[in-house]
């Protein structure tokens, strides 16, 4: 059991509400939910001449691409993620890496996620409701080929 605050802020996990997401050479953006850092690969199945009494052999194969989704309220004076994606129906698409920092109570990282060569997929606006009164939150989905994790405790 934990018995001063060094061993509470050690052994017990960090909260997931307070966080800095940056893009490229950017200041940091506000984002409300950030999703689908994730590492995956695929699995290949090996079936050889024994196969019908050792059963088939599984193996880790290429992996596959990093799907991010960021969401974000819609703000008046800022366009970056529309420009941003603007750049892919004119072939000039720039990717960005973006970084995520899982922030303890001074504001200094503890986890740190790096998405490398991110570029944007897909926006989507929200929904519109006459009878709602919520905030309008933009969706942007990113593809980028790696995910990188730092955690500077260890």
């Amino acid at each position: 059991m934990a018995t001063s605050v060094e061993d509470i802020k050690n052994t017990y996990p960090i909260p997931v509400f307070y966080y800095r997401v940056t893009i490229g050479d950017n200041d940091s953006i506000a984002f409300s939910e950030v999703s689908g850092l994730s590492i995956e690969y695929e699995t290949i199945t090996y079936k050889d001449g024994l196969s019908y009494r050792d059963g088939a052999k599984h193996m880790p194969g290429l992996k596959t691409p990093v799907s991010l989704t960021l969401q974000k309220g819609i703000v008046r004076s800022d366009s970056y993620l529309f420009d941003w994606l603007s750049t892919v129906k004119l072939n000039t698409v720039e990717k960005r890496d973006i970084r995520i920092d899982l922030l303890n109570e001074n504001g200094e990282p503890t986890v740190s996620w790096t998405v490398q060569d991110a570029f944007p997929k897909k926006l989507d606006v929200p929904s519109f409701n006459a009878s709602s009164n919520e905030v309008a939150i933009e969706n942007l989905e990113l593809m980028a080929s790696n995910l990188t994790v730092n955690n500077p405790a260890i």
